[in-house]
Order: C-alpha cells, then structure tokens, then sequence
C-alpha cells in the first residue's frame, strides 16, 4: 500500500533523501507535488507533467466533491483513468477548502456545514464524507479531515481547533475503508504554540498513520516563526515515515522545508504565478510581460533545459501575455514545474553528496535570497 525506505540523512541538517513506494510507482524524495486541483494541472496535459519530472500530483477532495462529484469519478474507475494520470496521486481532505472559500460556514463535532462558493448551495463535510470522497477518488494517498485554523488565534482556539482535528483523525482512520489501497495521512496542528504541537504530534503518532503531515504553516506567520515551528513539530514525527509539509512551493520555503526532514510539499504557486506572468529563474523571478522585455530575444534562463527556455524568448513571451494568447500561461507553467522539480532533484543530489548547506547558499546567492 505505502512503504517508505530512508536512503541518507544529511550530516549537518535534519535533511533526507528516501523513496516512497505506491501502487502507481515509486516517488523519490524530497519531492515537489505540482496541483491539479480539479483533476488537471492548469493548461498542461498529464503528459507533460510527467515529461517536466513530477512524480505525483495533488487533487482537492473539495473542488471535485463539488464538481464533477465523486460519483462520476468513481463510475470512470477512479481518479488516474478519469484524468489519464498513471503515477501517484495524493488527495487533500478539503478542509483547507470549506475554511478559506466556503462563506458562512458552521463547524460542529460532526464536521463543517457550508455554503458552496460556486451556487451558494448548502454542503456538509465531516471526517466520514471526506474519507468516503476520498475512497471514491482512488487516489493513492489520502488526508484526515482537519480544521486549517488561521493566523493569528488565541491559544485557547487552538487548543479547542487541534483537540477536534485529532478526534475527527481518529474518526477518519476507522472510517477509511481501503487500507490496502490507499494510505491515510494525519495532520499535525497546534498553530504556533509548541506545546499544542507535541500535544497532536504525540496524539497522531499514537494512532500509527502511514504518514503525517504538518498542516496550518504557511497561513500567513513570519518566516522565521514558520521555521521555528516546523523544525520543532518534526521532531515528534517517526523517521520510518513520510513527512508532508502543505502548501509551499517558493524555493526558499522548500529549501527550509528539507532542511527541517520534510520529506513532500505541494503548492499551487508554479501555475498561479505563470498566469500572472512570472517566472522562477536561477538568477530569481523574472516578470515576463515587462515592456523591458519587449526586444529580448534571450531565454527566460540562461541556465534552464526546459522546452520553453530551449525554445522560445523573453519577447516572444512578452509578446503572447500582451495580446491574451494561453500559450504564454503555458509556457510559463511548463518551465515554472520543470524549475521547481528541477530544484528537487538537485537538493536530493546535494544532500546524497553531502554538500546539502553548500547547495543551499550556492542557490540563495544566485537567487537574490538573504540566508
């Protein structure tokens, strides 16, 4: 179902390298999840997505609870037929989703009424319903149900927040009915309080999850705070398991996020910031629709092998964003998840040389990063 090997551990840092088997392949770790949050990575076809290295994509249990429904899905046989995707597949609970997009939402012990932000309909989600979408969806790994709690927030909302996240974990667990097929992940919350991360740390690990992941990070706190806290949580997470840290995806927090034993992270950055017109180069981001870029019949890196940079130039993609053409938003994705992959497989390599901190600095500097 879900095996995970440590390969090496870095010598100065709490950083690994390890593989994660599953039914649909091997995932080589640390890894970038590009998202395909309602069953396709924005403007890229599955194909592509795998030629630029990515080894498993995310979906959202919320999006395609809503549309087209599970029940669609599950008549297609599954998620991988239904989007021809043939690797790994990881499915968020949608709980991030019903706390960030749902408007008058109610949360109770049974689990979240809410209103859909597409019609405004009246939807429920607990902890049963999310596993049962998730069950229907097939995908490889899947999420317990948990409330993203925002920044900041009292201690005692916390507390209260993280106590239920860990019942309804319990509640996911005895509820989740493909064990041989689908391996559940817990979610450690807590906030930025230390001792109510131990607390669901301790909790979950008690509950013996195929992984866990640290969730409610990157929710708008301080950097440096951010890394307090991860490098703390990890800490109470087991070796012998993958560890996910939820929704970064700018280089520095990925860097951060090895550094700390993070083993997997996903974000939605890559395409979102493409179709704003940006690219993350090796000598940092580049606004390609600049008019600066009009008469530049350069590549967006001088650095990157992708098909865009081996291809096209900066005007030629100035010139597809100023007259609205989709293949700027295109290309722009192709060399943004190519990047981010790339930077991957170069820190797995770094860390298996043991040059993990020279690789990072060597980036930061490039990147324009303060350390």
């Amino acid at each position: 179902m879900l095996e995970y090997k440590l390969i090496k551990k870095s010598k100065d840092t709490k950083a690994r390298v390890g593989e994660i088997k599953t039914n649909h392949g091997i995932i080589k770790t640390p890894v970038f999840m590009p998202v395909g949050t309602r069953a396709t990575v924005k403007t890229m076809t599955p194909e592509e997505v795998k030629d630029l290295g990515a080894q498993i994509i995310l979906s959202n249990t919320y999006h395609l609870f809503l549309r087209p429904g599970p029940e669609i899905i599950e008549k297609a046989g599954g998620l991988h037929k239904f989007m021809n995707w043939h690797g790994p597949i990881l499915t968020d609970s949608g709980g991030f989703q019903v706390f960030s997009l749902s408007a008058n939402r109610k949360i109770t012990e049974e689990g979240v009424t809410f209103r859909s932000h597409i019609d405004g309909s009246k939807q429920f989600l607990s902890p049963e319903v999310s596993i049962d979408v998730q069950n229907s969806l097939g995908s490889d790994i899947i999420m317990a149900f948990d409330e993203c709690a925002p920044y900041p927030a009292t201690y005692e909302y916390i507390e209260h927040s993280m106590n239920r996240t860990t019942r309804w974990a319990k509640r996911c667990k005895d509820h989740h009915k493909n064990t041989d097929n689908q391996a559940l992940f817990g979610i450690v919350q807590g906030g930025m309080y230390k001792d109510l991360r131990k607390k669901s740390a301790e909790d979950l690990v008690a509950m013996d999850f195929p992984g866990y992941a640290v969730g409610g990070l990157s929710v708008g706190e301080p950097k440096d705070i951010m890394v307090d806290i991860l490098d703390y949580t990890t800490d109470f997470l087991p070796e012998d398991k993958p560890r996910y840290l939820m929704g970064v995806g700018t280089p520095d927090y990925l860097f951060e996020a090895v550094e700390h034993g993070i083993d997997m992270a996903d974000c939605v950055l890559p395409t979102r910031i493409a179709r704003n017109g940006t690219a993350m180069t090796s000598v940092g981001r580049v606004i390609a629709k600049n008019g600066k870029y009009k008469e530049d019949f350069t590549s967006l890196d001088e650095n990157c092998d992708c098909y865009t940079c081996k291809n096209y130039t900066k005007a030629y993609i100035r010139h597809l964003f100023n007259v609205n053409e989709i293949l700027a938003y295109r290309l722009l994705s192709i060399h943004n998840i190519y990047f981010l992959t790339k930077l991957m497989e170069n820190i797995r390599n770094a860390i298996l040389e043991d040059r993990f901190l020279e690789y990072k600095k060597e980036f930061y500097e490039s990147y324009g990063y303060e350390d």
